[in-house]
């Protein structure tokens, strides 16, 4: 079984454990997610659809952003960490958004890491969740199952992007991020793993070079 074929299965599977696997953000448009996917690094996805849900009730649009300027903003999402750097970050690529893209945010990853915040991890989640165009989606729960399942050897987020487009078609791109991500965060846990709730388990590298001999010694009592 090669790459290409190795993820079509999976993929398969995993359809069946999520039948419609996205992400946890909580979104209406692109220019929510893309506030929102600022506002998430390195903080929980349930706090940042809890500010999110407030902030967007008075802001529809880039130059709703602007006009709430820096203490107004801040306020809005001071229980976000690192709230005053994603402030500015998020007043800059406002900025940007109305001086170079009319507004509107682009649908392409190179135009959209240009923008003030945006790395290829956030650029890929626009452009996968809001315009549903293939995006690798190298958050830390995609990386660690991918690694597991043997998919790639890379762990930095750019070079699991860079060594995982080389080998897998852009039409499996996205299915395989939703599904691996929301499998990290239910099944393929960091610290334990549910191997025995896994449909995965003959594909998965770790399962069979750590887990299956360990169970394979267990002496059958008498």
């Amino acid at each position: 079984m090669d790459i290409v074929q190795k993820v079509e299965e999976i993929i398969r599977r995993l359809k069946k454990l999520y039948p419609d696997p996205k992400l946890e953000l909580e979104y209406e448009n692109e220019f929510q997610l893309l506030v929102m996917a600022i506002m998430a690094a390195q903080d929980s996805d349930k706090k940042i659809n809890r500010v999110a849900k407030e902030l967007f009730k008075t802001v529809d649009g880039p130059q709703k952003i602007l006009e709430l300027s820096f203490d107004g903003l801040a306020q809005k999402i001071s229980s976000v960490r690192w709230y005053r750097q994603k402030t500015n970050k998020i007043l800059e690529c406002c900025k940007i958004l109305i001086e170079e893209f009319d507004g509107k945010v682009p649908d392409d990853v190179e135009l959209l890491v240009k923008l003030p915040g945006v790395g290829r991890k956030t650029a890929h989640m626009v452009v996968g969740g809001a315009f549903k165009k293939p995006a690798l989606i190298t958050d830390r729960h995609f990386i660690r199952v991918a690694n597991r399942l043997g998919l790639t050897k890379e762990t930095k987020p750019e070079k699991v992007e860079k060594d995982l487009a080389k080998k897998i078609p852009p039409k499996y791109w996205l299915d395989l991020s939703l599904l691996l991500i929301n499998h990290g965060k239910n099944i393929c846990l960091a610290r334990k793993p549910l191997c025995e709730k896994c449909p995965l388990d003959d594909l998965c590298d770790y399962y069979q070079q750590n887990v299956k001999p360990a169970r394979d010694n267990i002496p059958i009592s008498s």
